[in-house]
């Protein structure tokens, strides 16, 4: 509300203890639900009017053997002891219901003013507590375009132990909202600075003074930066985003010096696509993810010229899927515009762009399910099932991308008997 932005959720404090709110609930208002969702830590949610609240008994906390949860939860007196425990000034404000008074012992209204991102006391303190509270701290710093206070910035590097104990699934969660901002390289540079970029994506990191010159105007790192930066401000989806991000962390290993004085990256796709499946799996980000993500990173080294054939570009079609072509167009754009922080060219792929649309309007044969005869057929004429009936099949497949006009049963079967007595012979 202070920010001018419309809450789509609401967490509301009490006096009231969990069995308190459950009774009032329940018992004062029909078609209430309550359900137990945090009970240990004082918390339930409350189903009502088609609106779903957390409401948690004011509370303070005492030791952090985990680095995220409280080992044990005591309950406040009131509001203003509750917002000593929270982690930003900006997430330490509350307002007294039903007058509307404004609760900010902590000066929070005016860092949000400001746009400061600050800890509620003593940095050390609040991320000693949890180890999360540094990434939501660079993540806020993406997501609304703030600054992290330098002594809140500075207590960071103190408290990685800490940040370490945090599960990967709570790590994936924050990079996700990294990555989704407007300026993902807001976030990753606070995270270089400060050490969490070393803990939680060392591959990424590694790419910082990994020099490209002869064919890049910046280190790999700030290249990946500005090409995530680039995927984020035309709001590509989320795996173009990582996969700008990761799909050239294998230039690393793969930079070798030429005899004309420039380096070299041959390869480094498929050793990035290694590398990106690596870091995503330790992540805990879904499969779907990983697949999608680690095959644009495979693919975004195509280099197309008008001199490719029509089957050049159907083998593309296919080595791509078509499903997954508006994406590597996406990622391709976004590594061409990291080159030199220069916009492409509006033709910039549009070539391909419109052969590859006038061959799928001829619905050319992509796949072994497209051709005119299928494994019954090759049975029919002799062909004994198992390997050499899919050597034969691919090979039907190969001609067909070669001259489409031969995707008829007729050819397709002289074709096929043919290589059956070579493979014979």
């Amino acid at each position: 509300m202070l920010r001018g932005k419309k809450a789509h959720d609401w967490d509301l404090a009490t006096n009231a203890v969990p069995e308190e709110v459950t009774d009032i609930f329940r018992n004062a208002q029909p078609g209430a639900k309550v359900f137990p969702t945090g009970i240990k830590h004082g918390t339930v949610t409350v189903l009502y009017r088609n609106i779903s609240m957390e409401i948690t008994t004011y509370r303070t906390e005492t030791g952090y053997a985990d680095g995220r949860r409280p080992d044990n939860v005591l309950y406040a007196a009131s509001i203003e002891d509750d917002l000593s425990r929270r982690d930003f000034t900006m997430n330490a404000i509350a307002l007294r219901l039903p007058q509307g008074e404004k609760i900010d012992p902590y000066g929070g209204e005016a860092d949000l003013t400001k746009r400061i991102i600050r800890c509620v006391g003593n940095p050390r303190e609040r991320f000693a507590e949890d180890g999360l509270r540094p990434l939501r701290a660079v993540r806020f710093a993406a997501q609304l375009s703030y600054e992290v206070e330098e002594e809140t910035l500075a207590a960071i590097p103190l408290v990685l132990e800490t940040c370490a104990k945090v599960s990967a699934e709570r790590v994936k969660d924050e990079l996700e909202k990294i990555v989704t901002s407007e300026k993902p390289s807001r976030a990753f540079l606070l995270m270089e600075r400060t050490g969490l970029l070393q803990l939680f994506l060392p591959e990424l990191a590694a790419c910082r003074g990994i020099d490209q010159k002869g064919f890049h105007r910046f280190d790999v790192l700030e290249h990946t930066l500005l090409a995530c930066d680039y995927a984020a401000s035309r709001q590509y989806p989320q795996e173009v985003r990582i996969a700008a991000l990761l799909h050239d962390t294998g230039k690393v290993s793969t930079r070798r010096l030429g005899e004309n004085g420039v380096w070299t990256f041959y390869q480094h796709e498929a050793r990035s696509e290694k590398i990106a499946r690596n870091i995503l799996g330790r992540l805990r980000f879904p499969n779907v993810i990983v697949d999608s993500v680690c095959h644009l990173v495979k693919e975004h080294m195509f280099h197309y010229t008008d001199e490719w054939s029509d089957a050049a570009v159907r083998r593309f079609i296919i080595r791509v899927g078509r499903d997954n072509l508006e994406k590597v167009y996406q990622l391709r754009m976004a590594d061409a515009y990291a080159t030199a922080a220069r916009e492409p060219g509006t033709d910039f792929l549009l070539s391909l762009i419109r052969r590859v649309e006038k061959i799928l309007a001829e619905s050319s044969a992509f796949t072994l399910k497209d051709l005119a005869v299928n494994g019954n057929d090759l049975l029919a004429i002799g062909i004994k099932s198992g390997k050499t009936l899919g050597i034969i099949l691919n090979e039907l497949l190969e001609t067909v991308l070669d001259d489409p006009a031969q995707n008829n049963r007729e050819d397709l079967l002289r074709i096929a008997i043919n290589l059956r007595d070579k493979l014979c012979d």
